[in-house]
């Protein structure tokens, strides 16, 4: 499998290799390759965290998750090779688990946009409506409720603002594990808070 370059240096028509500096990720991806003792246990344990968060919100199923959490980190060591430092060793992971789990989604005719009113979301600068997510997570009882309305929101809604507040990967990250425009991904984080905020004054009484 040939595992595409990532978005930024696609465009710039370029294929960077990390430069003489030993990055961290060059050198647990040269153990690796180097079959040195507790080297690919080491990339799992640094990574399974994203894969599992990435892979759950897009299948919501937590059995097929584990099975495809499996399958990422399978088809990581066949093709760690291929990976030239072109982006962070996360994002090349976290685009290996999207594209799993986005095959697995297609098999069952699942779609990942799930009607029309998010696939056509308009384009928007900023992600920022003035709803303070960190500050509703402080709160036990609010934090319980911004949970299960996560949980409802659509499935590319619920994987992106994942991706932005749980794992606080940068738009551009987003852009290398999913392939979507930057302006899409804001788009969906912004609509994805305003249906969180929505959905917390209708639970809790109180303007969020």
């Amino acid at each position: 499998m040939q595992l595409r370059a990532c978005n930024r240096c696609a465009r710039a028509r370029i294929h960077p290799v990390m430069d003489d500096i030993r990055h961290p990720d060059r050198e647990l991806v040269d153990a690796v390759l180097a079959n040195r003792p507790g080297a690919f246990e080491r990339l799992v344990h640094e990574h399974q965290r994203l894969c599992w968060h990435l892979i759950l919100r897009m299948v919501r199923n937590p059995e097929d998750a584990r099975e495809l959490c499996q399958d990422t980190f399978l088809r990581v060591h066949q093709c760690l090779h291929q990976y030239r430092g072109e982006c962070a060793l996360k994002s090349w992971i976290g685009r290996v688990a999207y594209s799993i789990a986005l095959r697995h989604l297609q098999r069952k005719r699942i779609p990942l946009v799930e009607n029309a009113d998010d696939e056509g979301t308009p384009l928007v600068e900023s992600v920022s409506d003035g709803f303070d997510l960190e500050a509703a997570c402080a709160n036990a009882e609010t934090s319980r409720h911004l949970h299960e309305a996560i949980e409802a929101l659509p499935r590319l809604q619920r994987t992106v603002l994942t991706l932005y507040y749980l794992e606080e990967m940068t738009i551009p990250d987003i852009v290398d594990i999913t392939g979507l425009a930057s302006g899409t991904i804001k788009s969906h984080l912004f609509r994805s808070r305003l249906r969180l905020r929505d959905a917390l004054e209708t639970r809790t009484g109180v303007a969020a």
